[in-house]
């Protein structure tokens, strides 16, 4: 007995979907340095290819009627030709590409599988009316999104020193981020409502939109040492993007050359502090976690202490007067930074043994 068209069809989305997924293996190593790097160009190029594809099964459904099955087929087996190529090809092109720029690749790449599979998926489902209930398979929709993912294939970094760039000023940006944070926060005499608040039920709204407003002074004295942390860590980052500006102006970096390896050292270094920031920020809100917040800085410290060994060494070759006078200025944010940070344990370690004591004190009373 011959299996449904649907059954059919669903058979072979799985078996493209297993071809797809040994393809996408391959991206979990780079190919070897001596083999040939596919063209940038050619890779966007198939990118349009596929969206045209993307467009051609989008078309199946107009006019409001069920396309044949043998279409439906004629029209996967393209399409998935198409993606085959284009991840194949696109691999190619990670010939000497750093882990940053491989990954920026390799996240749009990812969004084009899952776009594609997605509007493929649907057909058949739409096909069969395998789907659930209110879930009916927007087909425009789904066409659109391989678009949009194409589209976004287009804005991926196209060399080292470029994607590096982009995730550093990244880092600059959550650290941004954090720093309005902090300076939002207020003593809970700030936020504290008046009699007529309570009355008209403004109090419980206030309370769920200010999360973080009710600190203490004391709790709002940490902040603001927190505050000056994020603030001194941004323009450090500021500063070192302005030195390794200079740099790529004055040397003109070849993508492939020891200069990417420095500049990619420093940037998961940069990563590094951003998430230790992020925990920094977070550690703010009560009940504020002293003992955590002292390592969460010190950590911070460490890293900055790396930042600064690996930009001097890195600039040691520069004798350009313009590179001295950027290093000089970020080595100055350095100090500035590290100067906070020893303020700050200082400030914990304070605070740490005053918590002590009373526990104590506490634990004798009882």
């Amino acid at each position: 007995m011959a299996k449904p068209k649907g059954d059919e069809l669903n058979q072979i989305l799985s078996c493209y979907l297993n071809t797809i997924n040994d393809t996408l293996q391959l991206f979990e190593q780079s190919p070897p340095p001596t083999q040939t790097k596919l063209s940038w160009n050619d890779v966007l190029h198939m990118s349009d290819h596929l969206s045209k594809q993307a467009t051609i099964v989008g078309m199946l459904w107009t006019g409001g009627e069920t396309p044949k099955a043998e279409s439906l087929k004629e029209t996967m087996e393209s399409y998935f030709n198409a993606l085959q190529g284009f991840l194949l090809h696109c691999h190619g092109s990670l010939v000497a590409a750093k882990p940053t720029l491989s990954s920026s690749i390799q996240v749009s790449v990812k969004q084009i599988f899952n776009s594609s599979f997605k509007l493929l998926q649907g057909s058949v489902s739409l096909y069969e009316e395998s789907y659930e209930k209110h879930k009916k398979p927007l087909i425009p929709q789904l066409t659109g999104a391989v678009w949009e993912a194409c589209s976004n294939l287009k804005k991926v970094p196209t060399t080292n020193i470029k994607a590096i760039g982009r995730a550093m000023t990244q880092v600059a940006v959550s650290l941004q981020d954090v720093l309005r944070e902090m300076k939002e926060l207020k003593p809970a005499s700030c936020s504290s409502s008046s009699p007529e608040d309570d009355d008209d039920g403004a109090t419980a709204d206030s309370d769920d939109d200010d999360l973080g407003d009710d600190l203490s002074p004391e709790e709002l004295e940490v902040a603001n040492m927190v505050a000056d942390i994020v603030s001194e860590t941004l323009t450090v980052v500021k500063e070192l993007i302005h030195v390794i500006t200079g740099r790529i102006k004055m040397e003109n970096p070849k993508d492939d050359s020891e200069f990417v390896d420095w500049f990619e050292k420093l940037l998961k270094l940069c990563q590094g502090v951003g998430v230790e920031i992020d925990e920094l920020g977070a550690c703010v809100y009560p009940p504020q976690e002293l003992s955590l917040m002292k390592e969460t800085v010190e950590r911070i410290r460490g890293y900055v202490g790396e930042i600064e060994d690996d930009v001097v060494k890195g600039l040691k070759n520069s004798s350009s007067s313009s590179s001295s006078s950027s290093s000089e200025a970020f080595l100055g944010t350095c100090r500035r930074l590290k100067s906070l940070i020893e303020h700050m344990v200082t400030e914990m370690e304070t605070r740490i043994d005053a918590q002590v004591v009373v526990s104590k004190l506490q634990n004798v009373t009882l």
